[in-house]
C-alpha cells in the first residue's frame, strides 16, 4: 500500500512537471516562426554575401574579389566618401536635432504629440520625394535660385546641386527626425529632480544642464549617432540623385554592379566590405561611447577616470557659453510649454528646424497642379490634368496595384510574426528577452542594401525573383523591427491580470488572446499594421533587385522616371504619396489617444 502511494506521487509529481514544462514551451512557440523567417530570410542571405565574396569569377575560392577592391584605387575612394558622408550626416543630425530632443522632452505630453506629428510626416514620407524635392528647391532654375536672383542677391547662379552640400542637405533632411526620435526616449527618462538638486546646491543653469542632463542623455545620443551612421552607410538615392560622381557612395556602386555590369561576385564583396564595416564600428562606437550603457550597465573604466573630469570641465565652460539656450524647467509642464512656445529661444529654434523638416515636403504639392508642360518657378495653377495623367497610365496603374498588394501583403505577415514574437517576448525572463530582441530589430542596424543583395542570391536560387512574394518576404524581413517596436510599447502598458482572469474562468490560449489581448491592443496592432505598410509602399532598395524589370512598384517606377526628367507628373505621384502618409499618421495618431 505504500509502495503503491508512494509511485502515484511520484506520478502526480511527474505529470505537473511535464506540465508546467508543456506550459512554458506553449509561451515560447508564437515566437518560433519569427525566429525561423529570420533565420531563413535575413541570416542566410547575409551568409550568401559572405559566401559570395569569397569566389572569383572563374568560380574558384579565394579573396580575389577583395583584392580587386584593394588593388583598385578608385574602390577605396568610394570607400573613403561614403564613411565620411556619412559621418557629417550623422554629426550635423546630432548637432541639430539634440536641441529639439531636449524641447520635446521638457513639453507636457499632449503637447509633445502635436510637435511629434510635424517630425513624422518627413520621417515617413519616402526618400524618393524628399530628394525629388530637394531637386526643385536646389537646381539651377529652382525654388532658391530663382529667389535668389530676383532679390538681386546673386548675378547668376549654378545651383547648389549636384554637390557634396546638396548631398549633406539631402541625408540630414531624412536622418534628422530619426536621430530626434531616439534621442527622445532617453532624454523622457531622466528625472527631473536631479538638476532641481543641482541647481539647490548653487549650481547654474547651465552647469546644471551640463554636468548631469547632458551626461544622463548621453547613451541616446551615442545610439542615435551610431543608427544614423549605419542607416547613412546604404545610402543611394540621395547621391544618386542630389550629388555629382564625386560624392558616389558604396552602395550605388552595389547596384551598378548588378544592374549594368551582372556582375553578382562582385556585388557581394562589395556588400561584405560595408557589413563589416558596418559590425567594426558597432563594436568600436560601443567600446568608445558605452553603447552598452543603454541597457543600464555602466562601465568600470567611466567611473572616476581623469578623462572624465577633463570633460566635465569642458562642458563646464561650454554651459557659459550657451546658456541662453538652455531653457529651465518649469514646476508646471504646461507652463514648460507655454514658455517654450513663446519666449524661450529653443523655442524659437525648434520652430525653425520643423519648418524645414515639413516645408521641403509640401513644396512638391503646387507642382502638381501647374498648368506648365514643364517644371518652373513660380508654377502656373491650376489644373489637375497630371493627376489625371498619373492615374490613367497603364504603366502607373500597373505600379500602384503592385504596391498596394505587396504593401498589404507584408503588414498582414509581419503583423502576424510580430504580434507573436512580441507576446513570447512578454513573458521571457529579461535574460532571454534581451538577445531575442536584438535579433528582431537587427534589420534596422544592417544597411539595407545589403539585405537586398542577399535575398538576390536566394531568392535567384528559388525563382522568387520578380514576384510579389518575394516582395512580400523582403518587405516583411524590413518591417518586423518597427512592428515588434510598436506592439512592444503597447505590451507594456497591458494588465496582464485580465489575460489571467480569463484563463482561470476556462478560456483557452486562442480564445484569450481573440476576445482579451487583441480587443484591448487594437490601436498597436492597428498602429504596426499602417507602419509595415509604410515601410513596404516605401522601399526601393529590395524592389530593385527583387521586382524584376517589368511590372515594377510605385517607388521603383518613380526611380526610373526620375533619373530621366524632373515631370510634373513626378509632382503628381509625390503628391499622392505625401496625402497619403498625412492619413497613415493622423489615423495613428488619433488611435494612440482614443486608447488613452
Amino acid at each position: 500500500m505504500t509502495i503503491a502511494l508512494h509511485a502515484h506521487r511520484e506520478n502526480e509529481a511527474s505529470r505537473r512537471s511535464r506540465s508546467v514544462w508543456l506550459g512554458r514551451c506553449m509561451r515560447f512557440l508564437p515566437i518560433v516562426p519569427t525566429l525561423l523567417f529570420l533565420l531563413v530570410f535575413f541570416i542566410v542571405p547575409v551568409g550568401e554575401i559572405l559566401q559570395g565574396g569569397l569566389f572569383s569569377a572563374e568560380g574558384q575560392i579565394g579573396f580575389a574579389q577583395f583584392e580587386r577592391i584593394a588593388r583598385t584605387p578608385v574602390y577605396a575612394k568610394v570607400l573613403w566618401i561614403t564613411f565620411a558622408i556619412s559621418f557629417m550626416t550623422a554629426a550635423l543630425s546630432l548637432l541639430l536635432g539634440y536641441p529639439v530632443a531636449y524641447m520635446l522632452s521638457r513639453l507636457s505630453e499632449r503637447t509633445r504629440e502635436r510637435w511629434l506629428l510635424w517630425i513624422m510626416l518627413p520621417f515617413w514620407t519616402s526618400y524618393l520625394v524628399k530628394t525629388y524635392a530637394w531637386m526643385l528647391l536646389l537646381s539651377k532654375t529652382g525654388v532658391l535660385s530663382t529667389i535668389a536672383l530676383s532679390l538681386g542677391l546673386v548675378r547668376e547662379t549654378s545651383g547648389t546641386i549636384p554637390s557634396l552640400t546638396g548631398v549633406l542637405i539631402g541625408m540630414v533632411h531624412s536622418m534628422l527626425p530619426l536621430a530626434v526620435m531616439t534621442m527622445l526616449p532617453v532624454m523622457r527618462g531622466i528625472d527631473d529632480r536631479l538638476t532641481q538638486a543641482a541647481e539647490t546646491l548653487g549650481a547654474e543653469r547651465s552647469t546644471s544642464f551640463f554636468t548631469v542632463f547632458l551626461p544622463l542623455s548621453s547613451p541616446g545620443v551615442a545610439a542615435a549617432g551610431l543608427l544614423v551612421f549605419i542607416s547613412s552607410l546604404g545610402f543611394f538615392i540621395v547621391p544618386a540623385l542630389l550629388g555629382s560622381p564625386k560624392e558616389t557612395m558604396i552602395a550605388q556602386l552595389v547596384i551598378s554592379s548588378v544592374l549594368e555590369l551582372f556582375d553578382m561576385r562582385f556585388a557581394g564583396a562589395l556588400s561584405t566590405v560595408l557589413l563589416v564595416c558596418s559590425i567594426v564600428i558597432f563594436f568600436v562606437y560601443d567600446r568608445m561611447v558605452g553603447l552598452t550603457s543603454l541597457t543600464g550597465e555602466v562601465a568600470e573604466r567611466q567611473r572616476g577616470s581623469r578623462a572624465q573630469g577633463i570633460k566635465l570641465a569642458l562642458l563646464i565652460t561650454a554651459g557659459r557659453v550657451f546658456a541662453p539656450f538652455v531653457m529651465r524647467r518649469k514646476t508646471h509642464p504646461e507652463e514648460g510649454a507655454r514658455g517654450a512656445r513663446a519666449a524661450s529661444p529653443l523655442g524659437f529654434y525648434t520652430c525653425v528646424i520643423m519648418v524645414a523638416l515639413v516645408v521641403p515636403v509640401l513644396s512638391v504639392i503646387p507642382y502638381a497642379f501647374t498648368k506648365s508642360d514643364y517644371i518652373g518657378f513660380p508654377p502656373k495653377l491650376f489644373s489637375v490634368r497630371w493627376f489625371g495623367t498619373f492615374m490613367d497610365s497603364p504603366v502607373w496603374q500597373s505600379a500602384i496595384i503592385r504596391s498596394f498588394e505587396v504593401g498589404l501583403g507584408t503588414a498582414l505577415l509581419s503583423l502576424l510574426l510580430g504580434f507573436g514574437a512580441t507576446l513570447a517576448m512578454t513573458r521571457m525572463p529579461r535574460r532571454a528577452s534581451k538577445p531575442i530582441f536584438a535579433l528582431l530589430v537587427a534589420p534596422l542596424i544592417v544597411p539595407r542594401i545589403v539585405v537586398a543583395v542577399g535575398l538576390l542570391y536566394l531568392f535567384g536560387r528559388f525563382g522568387l525573383t520578380g514576384t510579389n512574394l518575394g516582395l512580400v518576404i523582403g518587405h516583411t524581413v524590413l518591417a518586423i523591427p518597427y512592428v515588434v517596436v510598436t506592439l512592444a510599447a503597447g505590451f507594456q502598458r497591458f494588465d496582464w491580470r485580465l489575460d489571467d482572469a480569463a484563463r482561470v474562468m476556462g478560456a483557452s490560449p486562442l480564445r484569450r488572446i481573440t476576445s482579451v489581448v487583441l480587443p484591448l491592443l487594437m490601436a498597436s496592432v492597428t498602429a504596426a499594421f499602417l507602419f509595415a505598410f509604410l515601410v513596404s509602399f516605401d522601399d526601393l532598395t529590395i524592389a530593385i533587385f527583387v521586382s524584376g524589370g517589368i511590372n515594377t512598384t510605385l517607388p521603383k517606377q518613380m526611380w526610373d522616371d526620375i533619373q530621366l526628367a524632373i515631370t510634373p507628373t513626378l509632382a503628381a505621384v509625390s503628391t499622392t504619396l505625401v496625402i497619403l502618409i498625412a492619413l497613415v499618421v493622423a489615423v495613428s495618431s488619433w488611435l494612440k489617444r482614443k486608447t488613452r
